[in-house]
């Protein structure tokens, strides 16, 4: 499981890779930790059903390929935020050529979105806790006003 690293508002890969030849049956990717019912994205039957995912989710979830040649059982996350960090869980039921009863395939994916520009502000004004005011973080300068009158 390889964690993958966003930034807010980005479109986001989730792998999850089967065999070649394989036929899904049913496609499940959920949240464990948000601890719900629903699902970040719902397949059956050939279609996906928009129904059964979390709100947050909805409309923003789709296939990577809708046709998963290949095995790939990947789908896009659109505009990420920050409250999407968490670890995925793609779950296929699938037969392939030579089977007739089904398989389970199970995969994880980690996922952290972080906000680079909250960052960059906070090292720039000296918030990083390694450094702080003596490293450099927080200078201090006098500035002189000279006023000339006549």
């Amino acid at each position: 499981q390889q964690e993958i690293t966003a930034r807010p508002g980005q479109d986001v890969p989730l792998q999850c890779q089967g065999p070649r030849d394989a036929s899904v049956k049913l496609l499940e990717w959920n949240r464990p930790d948000l601890k719900s019912d629903g699902y970040v994205f719902f397949y059956r039957n050939e279609r996906s059903y928009e129904n059964y995912q979390l709100p947050s989710f909805r409309g923003r979830v789709e296939l990577r390929d809708p046709e998963m040649k290949g095995g790939d059982f990947s789908v896009v996350l659109k505009n990420v935020t920050t409250n999407d960090s968490g670890t995925y869980e793609c779950r296929a039921m699938i037969v392939t050529l030579n089977e007739t009863t089904p398989s389970e395939i199970r995969n994880l994916v980690p996922l952290t979105v972080t906000d680079a520009d909250h960052t960059a502000a906070n090292i720039w004004a000296g918030g990083n806790t390694a450094g702080g005011n003596t490293a450099g973080g927080n200078t201090r300068r006098r500035l002189g006003v000279v006023v000339c009158l006549s």
